[in-house]
């Protein structure tokens, strides 16, 4: 579809633990497949919740404490999401003992994945980590072990964590998104310049690279 030679630049500012960060993703990366877009995707953080304890909590009682969430709702937005995930491909498996966890170890660690050309990748890994395979993302040997299956060092990215060497540029880069006005994710910015939020569907995704791809025609 797209005749330019310049790439789409997609900058997506996102939570792992936010589950229609990953199914916007999904749907996304299926209307530039669907479309043949060149783009390039730029990963950026986000915490849905800064002040979560290490340890994490219980997904359900989280829910309930923070949006006041029925067990009942809570049951149906789980359906719901596990339906829109499938639909993209992508598996939940939500369960009795699923918990939500701090971020801001594994956004240092994206950082560093970054550095080494591999941020995409293991921001799929932890998505997967999280939500498919129920993994506890709290614990930075865990991330470890994560960015080591994805390709990077173990030992450098447990390093990294316990050094808490990025830090300081994760909360630069988060408060730099909330100054720009982003207060919920998924947050994506089309060539510097477009916002859309939340997951839009496949057919909303497509409709809308036709209408960029005809802005720059």
């Amino acid at each position: 579809m797209s005749t330019s030679e310049k790439p789409l630049r997609i900058d997506i500012v996102s939570d792992v633990v936010c589950p229609w960060c990953v199914i916007g993703y999904r749907q996304l990366a299926a209307a530039l497949e669907q479309t043949n877009t060149k783009h390039t995707i730029h990963w950026h953080p986000f915490e849905l919740n800064p002040n979560m304890p290490s340890e994490g909590q219980n997904l359900r009682e989280h829910i309930i404490e923070k949006y006041g969430s029925t067990k009942e709702e809570s049951d149906a937005s789980r359906v719901r999401m596990t339906e829109a995930g499938q639909e993209v491909g992508f598996e939940f498996n939500f369960n009795d003992d699923t918990r939500m966890h701090n971020t801001f170890n594994l956004h240092q660690l994206l950082h560093f994945a970054d550095q080494q050309g591999y941020m995409h990748e293991l921001k799929q890994a932890l998505f997967a980590a999280h939500f498919t395979d129920n993994r506890n993302i709290s614990d930075i040997n865990v991330l470890a072990d994560i960015a080591a299956e994805t390709g990077l060092d173990r030992s450098e990215a447990l390093a990294v964590l316990e050094g808490q060497f990025f830090a300081k540029e994760v909360r630069a880069e988060e408060q730099h998104w909330q100054q720009q006005g982003i207060q919920s994710v998924p947050a994506i910015i089309f060539n510097e310049r477009h916002l859309v939020s939340g997951a839009q569907g496949v057919e909303n995704y497509i409709s809308i690279l036709e209408q960029l791809a005809n802005m720059t025609d």
